[in-house]
């Protein structure tokens, strides 16, 4: 009863919220749109969307039909590029996830070389999906997810693939610059600057701040690691990133890298992807390729 062309009815007046803007997406007259929403209506015997001016609301049997076309859309989408690919003589596409702000740096060095040894797979980075990365996964939406916190989920399995410090990150001229380390109650008087994510998801916070109850004097976020490099090179802040990627800023802009307590913070960073696909060969060697990065960068001077 249920054909692929109703969940993407559905799905698409979710997003578009009215049926004129859904018809143009879908590429059909509105008044068509209206009478293919009736006669599904009429063939499941419920009503699934209620009219609110001239904007539609999704009944609770609308919601869960939404939900179907969410989960099983991306699916037929994808296999259907899959196919053509194949056709094609081409091996796929390689979908990683970002959910890690300044990771996008090393993923750079790692597809570099990939790309090189897998000619017929082509690799797209989606970064619409931070924060948001293992919905993502499970729904099948990307292959990877670059994550320095990984979860235990049924399903999915996480490797660790590059081994990093997070810093603090301080101008040449800041009243800490001298110093090795910092203790969290000097902060106190700071403003940090961070991506804009939640702060339960910010190691300065989590592993430094919050253990020892200080609270920065203000809190700023930015979303571009460019530009929060800049302010922090000004004096207009603190922030806190991998000891890795301010070497790569150091000297252009003047910056230190300060331990976080007398241990540090030590991170990593993962590759998590479905367990039924780990057996994929190009798959499994972009993660061997991220390893053998990470075995390069640890031999470097």
């Amino acid at each position: 009863m249920l054909e692929r062309s109703h969940l993407a009815i559905v799905r698409e007046v979710s997003r578009q919220g009215t049926l004129t803007a859904a018809a143009d997406a879908l590429c059909v007259t509105q008044s068509a749109l209206s009478h293919s929403i009736r006669k599904l209506e009429r063939q499941l015997g419920i009503t699934l969307w209620l009219r609110e001016g001239r904007t539609l609301r999704l009944t609770q049997a609308g919601r869960y039909l939404l939900g179907v076309a969410q989960r099983l859309l991306p699916q037929l989408e994808l296999a259907e590029q899959q196919m053509t690919q194949f056709a094609r003589g081409e091996r796929g596409t390689l979908r990683i996830g970002m959910e890690c702000h300044p990771c996008y740096q090393w993923l750079l060095k790692v597809v570099a070389p990939y790309l090189k040894t897998w000619p017929t797979v082509d690799v797209d980075v989606k970064q619409a999906f931070q924060f948001g990365g293992i919905a993502a996964l499970l729904d099948r939406q990307i292959d990877l997810l670059v994550t320095p916190d990984p979860v235990n989920v049924a399903g999915l399995h996480f490797e660790p693939v590059f081994d990093y410090e997070q810093v603090l990150v301080v101008g040449r001229e800041h009243p800490l610059a001298s110093a090795r380390a910092v203790r969290p109650e000097q902060l106190a008087g700071e403003v940090l600057i961070t991506y804009p994510v939640t702060l339960d998801r910010l190691d300065i916070y989590t592993q430094f701040l919050n253990p020892a109850g200080i609270v920065p004097r203000r809190h700023k976020t930015i979303e571009t690691t460019d530009i929060m490099l800049q302010m922090v090179a000004s004096g207009r802040g603190v922030t806190a990133l991998p000891r890795w990627l301010v070497g790569e800023y150091a000297q252009q802009l003047g910056l230190v890298a300060l331990r976080l307590g007398a241990k540090g913070v030590p991170k990593q960073i993962h590759l998590g992807a479905r367990i039924d696909e780990l057996d994929t060969d190009y798959l499994r060697a972009f993660v061997a390729q991220a390893q053998t990065t990470r075995q390069a960068n640890a031999a470097a001077p």
